[in-house]
């Protein structure tokens, strides 16, 4: 693994939301490719995870610190901790939005008639000033080092509204501060891009589409067995939802070697959905 392009041997990436649908196989895609895994997240299930993890890889390469991303003062602090107590952070993986009825998804309070203005600034809390505050934290560090790839991860909605008829007929709906939200990130991924690029820092973004998982549902996610999967399924190119994994390759394209002259983009993996 080591000689490989795509290795992360040796190498210590952050990532929030470690616990949720997208974070829990970015995690062990990070740490199956070498990279010790600092994950930071607020659900409970961040600490079953990481026992899972060391007890795969080992309890030396998983360190995990549970904060409540909304209290900025505490994600502040938790980051500073961060800072003093592990190796350099290489990799950062800005990947945690709260995805539910509180930002607005499949509820009546989430659409653009009445959303109010605390979902609007939950959205952007999540989509800006989290991403913000962690490449704000960290970069001094990748400026240092003269090197650090930084990974946001968007939406397609970042690229394309919602289609309203997809909707029509069923209890899905995505709100509009989640689009406005993402595509503020891109914008600030390439304004990081641009900045700090000279100082041989990276910055892109992954923009996912429809993700099944039979437990959490939002905009890159569907539960099986639901007639909304059959159309979503017929509005991609490849004519199926995509599968957690399908994003790994992106992932660690992005955090590795083999995107060493990549950045300012929105990697886009959406089955085709955007170009049509």
């Amino acid at each position: 693994m080591s000689g490989s392009l795509f290795s992360l041997e040796g190498k210590t990436a952050l990532l929030t939301g470690a616990s949720g649908f997208l974070g829990r196989t970015m995690g062990q895609a990070l740490l199956e490719h070498g990279a010790n895994l600092v994950g930071l997240g607020r659900s409970d299930r961040l600490q079953t995870q990481a026992e899972r993890w060391k007890a795969e890889f080992g309890p030396g390469r998983v360190r995990i610190y549970q904060v409540d991303m909304y209290d900025l003062a505490a994600l502040d602090k938790t980051l500073d901790e961060v800072i003093q107590r592990e190796p350099f952070i290489e990799i950062l993986v800005n990947n945690a939005h709260e995805l539910g009825p509180a930002t607005g998804f499949n509820t009546p309070e989430g659409t653009l008639e009445n959303a109010p203005v605390e979902q609007w600034m939950k959205h952007l809390t999540g989509g800006v000033a989290w991403p913000a505050l962690t490449i704000q934290k960290l970069g001094p560090a990748m400026k240092r080092e003269g090197r650090g790839s930084i990974i946001n991860i968007s939406t397609m909605y970042s690229l394309v509204a919602p289609n309203p008829q997809l909707y029509e007929g069923t209890t899905f709906g995505n709100p509009p501060g989640y689009s406005a939200a993402k595509a503020a990130l891109n914008a600030l991924t390439r304004y990081a891009a641009s900045y700090w690029g000279p100082f041989g820092i990276r910055a892109n973004a992954i923009a996912p589409g429809p993700f099944s998982n039979t437990q959490e549902t939002g905009a890159n996610s569907v539960s099986t067995g639901d007639p909304f999967l059959e159309k979503l399924r017929q509005r991609t190119c490849l004519r199926r939802i995509g599968k957690p994994e399908e994003l790994v390759g992106a992932l660690i394209f992005l955090a590795s070697e083999a995107s060493s002259y990549v950045t300012g983009q929105v990697l886009v993996v959406d089955g085709g959905w955007t170009i049509t």
